[in-house]
């Protein structure tokens, strides 16, 4: 995939610049489209998408009979495992190769593949994409997209997701109540919108929230011509591959139960506020500072293991970076439900934690509110909490309420010891109106200026590990000095002149003397 990067400003415009190796394979290489000129260079020596396309040529001449690349071909070879994805990104390909056949021809295949891979304008990413899933109104003039087809985009994008997270497969039992938060924040009960307008919404709201589907595309396009020359028959023989070129994982209509890791229950068995779906929309609507995630293994990393190669092997950990977008190392640091509600015990688990974090508040109706902060939290009179910051409504629908886009911006404030300035939580840039206020004692919250009781918070560590074993010790460290300040044994000189001491005589205790035994 390295092989393709280039400057590119928008998705129909070649790449324009490449690197010395690439111009100089590029020299040799036959630009017409027959297959018989693609055999004339030796296969270890062409780019990764002359392969890809030799080879789908052949599949599609010998078992769909045509010269090209076929729909058939391009989904059973590329994307096995994710059919609509395949059939969205084909009829991509098709419309802008100007193909009047229902294939595509080898050489507009090639010149596709090379544009699609060349893309690096998130803003180009999320227009292909959205305009991938959407439908030409003639009426209109544009493309619109309806609220299942924004719902499908979302699925697909999650399922892709959820298929390399790092605890292997799986599904959230919340992914439909997610998505239609999602959907309701975006439509607003309409039943279409131009694709215009979602690419917009979702570039202000969750801009990173589609860019492993299309990183996801790009790795499976590059590299699966790999995989092909290794399995002659992918899908036939019925055997799942575990190479993670392949687009391996659950099948779209088999969901498996929320399992009890960082996502799953707490200790009390009760459902944690932040679910998998969540995490994983939280993930694309932040900046990467908060989902650095661990190195996670591909799915069905047990099956097969013999096959595996060196190659494959380090391709399964660069897979998994690019298209799992659900983070694996949050760590619940505070769950009101466990550890009491309070502004006290607020402060008692979330000072002295160096990472960013979730704030995560439950009130009635649910609904839920997230406060993202990513730096230490910190007690002040004054506002802060710069660049990263930023504030969203979870339920009902999904909507970023305010986010902080420059170092001077200032978000967060907390504050329950100075006195003459505004005791509790709030967050928002107007400290003259926030958007979020929460009062001195963490029981009600204020939105819209409507209050609310709140039921249940819990904030995530979205640190690394190292940032939550330093808490803990230096929460260690305090418990045993107060123990010790528990234990302090008093001289008999120093005995006599203690306050204790008269409370005790006042309260009916008899006096001790040195000559009595």
């Amino acid at each position: 995939m390295g092989n393709h990067h280039g400057h590119h400003k928008s998705a129909d415009n070649t790449p324009t610049s490449f690197g010395s190796a690439d111009n100089a394979s590029r020299k040799s290489i036959p630009r017409n489209g027959s297959a018989n000129d693609l055999q004339e260079k030796p296969l270890d020596q062409m780019l990764p998408v002359e392969r890809l396309t030799k080879i789908l040529t052949e599949k599609a001449q010998t078992e769909d009979n045509v010269n090209g690349v076929t729909q058939n071909v391009f989904y059973r070879y590329l994307f096995p495992k994710y059919p609509q994805l395949a059939d969205k990104l084909f009829k991509y390909f098709l419309e802008n190769s100007k193909s009047t056949k229902e294939y595509i021809p080898t050489s507009s295949f090639r010149q596709q593949c090379e544009k699609y891979l060349a893309i690096l304008d998130d803003s180009v990413i999320l227009d292909i994409w959205v305009k991938m899933w959407s439908t030409f109104s003639e009426e209109k003039g544009s493309h619109q997209m309806t609220s299942e087809q924004f719902s499908a985009l979302l699925m697909c994008a999650y399922v892709v997701s959820m298929d390399h997270y790092s605890g292997g497969p799986q599904m959230c039992l919340s992914i439909n109540k997610t998505l239609k938060a999602v959907v309701d924040g975006c439509f607003h009960q309409k039943q279409s919108l131009s694709s215009q307008y979602v690419a917009h919404w979702l570039a202000d709201n969750v801009f990173r929230l589609l860019l492993p589907l299309h990183r996801y595309a790009v790795h499976s396009i590059a590299t699966a011509w790999r995989l092909i020359e290794q399995n002659e028959q992918p899908e036939s023989t019925g055997v799942e591959h575990t190479l993670p070129m392949t687009p391996t994982g659950l099948e779209l209509t088999t969901p498996v139960l929320e399992q009890s890791g960082p996502f799953g229950q707490g200790k009390n068995s009760h459902p944690h506020l932040l679910t998998m779906s969540m995490s994983w929309l939280l993930a694309g609507a932040l900046p990467a500072l908060y989902s650095r995630p661990q190195r996670a293994s591909s799915p069905n990393s047990s099956a097969a293991g013999s096959r595996r190669t060196s190659a494959g092997l380090a391709s399964v950990s660069f897979l998994s970076k690019i298209a799992c977008a659900i983070p694996s190392h949050w760590a619940l640091i505070y769950d009101s439900d466990e550890n009491g509600l309070g502004a006290n015990r607020f402060l008692h688990h979330v000072l002295g934690y160096k990472g960013p974090t979730l704030v995560i508040f439950k009130v009635e109706n649910n609904q839920k509110f997230c406060i993202a902060s990513p730096c230490e939290w910190k007690e002040s009179h004054h506002y802060w909490g710069g660049e990263g910051a930023s504030v969203f409504q979870l339920l009902p629908k999904f909507q970023l309420l305010e986010k902080g886009e420059e170092k001077g911006q200032k978000l967060i404030y907390l504050n329950t010891s100075v006195r003459g300035y505004p005791q509790g939580l709030r967050a928002g840039s107007d400290p003259r109106a926030p958007i979020i206020t929460v009062d001195g004692g963490f029981e009600k919250i204020e939105w819209q200026k409507i209050p609310y009781y709140i039921e249940t918070i819990e904030v995530w560590g979205c640190g690394d590990q190292v940032q939550r074993e330093r808490q803990l010790e230096v929460k260690k460290w305090e418990v045993k000095e107060a123990e010790k300040q528990r234990a302090v044994k008093l001289s008999a000189a120093d005995w006599l002149d203690h306050p204790d001491r008269y409370l005790l005589e006042l309260a009916g205790r008899p006096q001790y003397h040195q000559n009595q035994t």
